[in-house]
């Protein structure tokens, strides 16, 4: 009887076991899903925004299309977040360097887009999300070029050197091209751009020194006119060009004793005997400060080219330009008994074959050349040769288009 009871005790508690077990079992499902709600599961409110897709990254370009007009920095824009990186290439490769605003929003080339380029822009955000797109631009009604000297043959220059570019068109927007024209140098030489009218008639721009270059210095010319308007025509190329100072050579002509001499590094090492130009009308020589163009060695020399009608033509040896309109330093050996007497040339400065070899051999592009002393024709053009160094520093600086600024000028 109590084995019967106790048996009956035992299988009423086992119901109760179950029961317990579902209970729990109950309460873990509710405890999970109140755990997936609260992680933002598919039933929850934060869930949603969680398993919305992101936009698609925006850009917007200022220039675009195919028929895009030149001349002007590419700006872009991204319509939502922050720009990472921005890349502009043109169709050969080259990057257009810029730069990405604080706030991160937009991007802006440092330099113009230039004519007949194709340019792709790749663009990413700090989702690191990707855009891009692309413009063409025209190609220019008209292109300008310059003429640059010295050119990077030249080497090593004299100290009275300047820089000097020549324009193919006319520049209407002077001080925009020039503040694209940069100059480095190794010991932080001081100067200015002058703008004035070469010998040919085109417009040019010179720069140099206050003072005249000190020998050893290091100069590199960068020119960024790539995609800059002119005013009548685009440039479609950067220029540059570099060059040394060497030794500080300068001449100077007594018109009054006859005499050249040459002094090296300040002082006097040599006294040549000369003959300069007839005085009074076209024959008289120019006077004031030159500057060595360029040595051309033996040339044709022909009156008739320089208006002088058929006083001469002939082969003269050891040919040193001081001007576009035909002075010449040179070897004269048919004017041998003037040397030192008599000034009878038709301009040029004229010594003995032997003088004129010697110093030949020794002069170099750029050396300081200046003529002194009664009988002279008055001073060359400023733009017949490099007259510049008969300005003086103040006048020089109001050639400038940006008032003398001698910003261009950095240290190497």
């Amino acid at each position: 009887m109590s084995r019967t009871r106790r048996t009956a005790s035992s299988r009423r508690q086992v119901p109760g076991a179950r029961g317990r077990r579902a209970a729990l079992a109950a309460t873990a499902l509710l405890a999970a899903a109140a755990l997936t709600a609260c992680s933002g599961g598919a039933g929850g409110a934060d869930g949603g925004k969680a398993e919305m897709k992101k936009k698609e990254m925006s850009v917007s370009v200022n220039l675009t299309g195919d028929r895009v007009k030149a001349g002007e920095p590419v700006k872009v824009t991204l319509a939502e977040g922050k720009f990472a990186q921005v890349k502009v290439t043109d169709g050969k490769g080259g990057e257009l360097a810029g730069k990405i605003s604080e706030d991160g929003r937009t991007w802006t080339s440092e330099r113009n887009a230039s004519p007949g380029q194709d340019y792709k822009v790749e663009a990413q955000n700090t989702e690191s999300q990707s855009a891009t797109t692309q413009f063409k631009t025209t190609a220019a009604d008209k292109v300008n070029k310059v003429t640059i000297n010295p050119g990077k043959a030249n080497g090593v220059v004299g100290i009275a050197q300047p820089i000097s570019i020549v324009f193919d068109n006319p520049v209407k927007n002077k001080a925009e091209v020039e503040k694209q024209l940069q100059v480095t140098t190794s010991n932080n030489t001081e100067g200015s751009w002058g703008w004035f009218k070469d010998y040919s008639g085109n417009d040019r721009v010179d720069w140099r020194p206050k003072e005249y270059w000190k020998s050893g210095t290091d100069v590199k010319v960068d020119m960024k006119l790539n995609g800059v308007d002119s005013g009548s025509g685009y440039f479609v190329k950067d220029y540059n060009t570099e060059f040394k100072i060497g030794k500080d050579r300068r001449m100077k002509v007594d018109l009054d004793s006859k005499t050249m001499s040459v002094t090296e590094d300040g002082q006097v090492v040599k006294k040549i005997p000369i003959s300069a130009g007839t005085p009074g009308g076209q024959k008289a020589s120019w006077s004031g400060k030159m500057v060595l163009m360029a040595k051309e060695g033996t040339i044709r020399m022909d009156s008739q080219t320089v208006g002088l009608g058929d006083s001469y033509d002939k082969m003269v040896d050891n040919s040193m330009r001081l001007t576009w309109s035909g002075m010449y330093v040179h070897a004269a050996p048919w004017n041998n008994a003037n040397f030192g007497n008599a000034n009878t040339s038709s301009g040029c400065v004229g010594m003995s074959d032997a003088n004129a070899t010697a110093f030949y051999k020794e002069a170099q592009v750029g050396d300081l050349f200046e003529v002194v002393g009664a009988g002279s024709k008055g001073q060359a053009d400023i733009g017949n040769g490099y007259g510049e160094w008969n300005l003086d520093w103040a006048a020089w600086q109001k050639k400038s288009a940006l008032n003398g600024s001698t910003a261009g000028a950095q240290n190497g």
